[in-house]
């Protein structure tokens, strides 16, 4: 149980051409909920060599909404490369002259079917099983090293944006492998930072600013090992990123976006898809149950997993484990959290007021353990509840 160990979680900055893929479709979805907070949205990208293509489902209450949306696609896309950094092909992509591709399609009637029922009801748009994790290593209730991973490569991109380090460019990609003995991390091992950078810098003046400037500032002296590493740029010169470095598609970073392979996974991805798709709404759902079991001090970690059948409303299964780490019994936090949380998905889309165009935020830096207003699966106000509905199980 306490052996030592080391475990490893890595992170992308927001222009990574799978996050550029991400932010769009998340935008794209962003643009109809704010034209139609019941729009049905399922929104792929695809970025490559100086060329975007955005696809997907959708329905809406008025055609002239999906209408218009698929007239803004083009624009909407060329403003998250703007809005990312990408300022031309020598950067990563064009966000002017790049081709752009847009090909909606209406939703099938048969799957909405199941999602739209009578009295109000929302049946789970699809079938799958989701999870949600929470544990006592940071104060944001996230396992160290993923949450370290993400603030890495935030530094790289506000380093960038404020001009302080000129020559940064917007792909970058950082890992951290953490030394645990059981379940607390006591130091780290190693962190390897790759950034994109401009053409003629020399990579000894890459290492030390990467060093001095994003790694020294957020890792604690007391963590760093005395063998600890910093790999920076290991294969070495890193001029062509982005888009024009490597193709990007939405979906492809589900473990970055969660819990950095801390707990399992149930295989959906969340960008581009609207709260009736519960691969998305329910994974938010299961974390916000577990980091309000951890925040009441009912466990030092804890995984839930949810799972739905298309069509269904309630969850065919609730399932519980705080590894050895629980004030009480599996089973009666399973039966409490039944009882506290709604997780019909109208009872999550409604309590966690997931209808507002807040994705896009989401599709960069974890969607996950950032105090932010929009991530209201964050919060811990269901303490007391479970506590409470605990006492009435005694």
């Amino acid at each position: 149980m306490n052996r030592q160990h080391l475990f490893t979680s890595e992170s992308v900055s927001e222009g990574h051409p799978d996050k550029v893929a991400d932010q769009i479709s998340d935008a794209i979805l962003d643009a109809f909920l704010t034209r139609d907070p019941y729009a049905k949205v399922a929104c792929e990208t695809l970025v490559a060599n100086n060329f975007i293509v955005i696809a997907g489902e959708f329905k809406t209450a008025d055609e002239a909404v999906f209408l218009e949306v698929q007239a803004l696609a083009e624009s909407v896309a060329r403003q998250v490369l703007r809005d990312i950094g990408y300022q031309d092909a020598a950067t990563g992509i064009d966000p002017t002259t790049c081709e752009v591709q847009v090909r909606f399609n209406h939703q099938s009637a048969q799957i909405n079917q199941g999602v739209d029922r009578a009295g109000g009801v929302i049946g789970a748009g699809d079938q799958g099983l989701m999870f949600g994790y929470a544990c006592d290593e940071t104060p944001e209730l996230l396992p160290y090293p993923i949450w370290l991973a993400h603030r890495l490569v935030e530094r790289q991109a506000a380093l960038r944006k404020s001009g302080e380090i000129s020559w940064l460019r917007p792909d970058a990609k950082s890992q951290v492998t953490a030394i645990y003995e059981g379940d607390r991390v006591v130091g780290v091992d190693t962190v390897v930072i790759s950034t994109q950078h401009a053409k003629g810098i020399d990579q000894e003046a890459v290492r030390k600013a990467v060093l001095h400037e994003i790694v020294e500032p957020l890792v604690p002296p007391v963590l760093r090992t005395k063998n600890f590493r910093v790999l920076v740029n290991p294969t070495g010169c890193f001029e062509i990123g982005g888009p024009n470095g490597d193709t990007g598609l939405t979906g492809r970073k589900i473990i970055v976006d969660t819990y950095g392979g801390s707990c399992p996974h149930g295989g959906g991805a969340f960008s581009g898809k609207d709260p009736t798709k519960v691969d998305r709404s329910a994974a938010y759902a299961a974390r916000y149950v577990a980091k309000n079991i951890v925040a009441a001090g009912l466990a030092r970690r804890c995984t839930v997993q949810l799972a739905y059948a298309i069509g269904v409303a309630d969850p065919v299964s609730i399932y519980i484990h705080t590894h050895g780490t629980g004030a009480v019994p599996d089973e009666r936090l399973e039966v409490a959290v039944g009882a506290v949380f709604d997780l019909t998905p109208r009872g999550i889309i409604e309590g966690l007021e997931l209808r507002r165009p807040i994705y896009r935020g989401t599709a960069a830096y974890g969607h996950f353990g950032r105090e932010l207003p929009a991530f209201t699966w964050e919060r811990t106000d269901r303490t007391d509840t479970l506590r409470h509905a605990l006492g009435e199980l005694q």
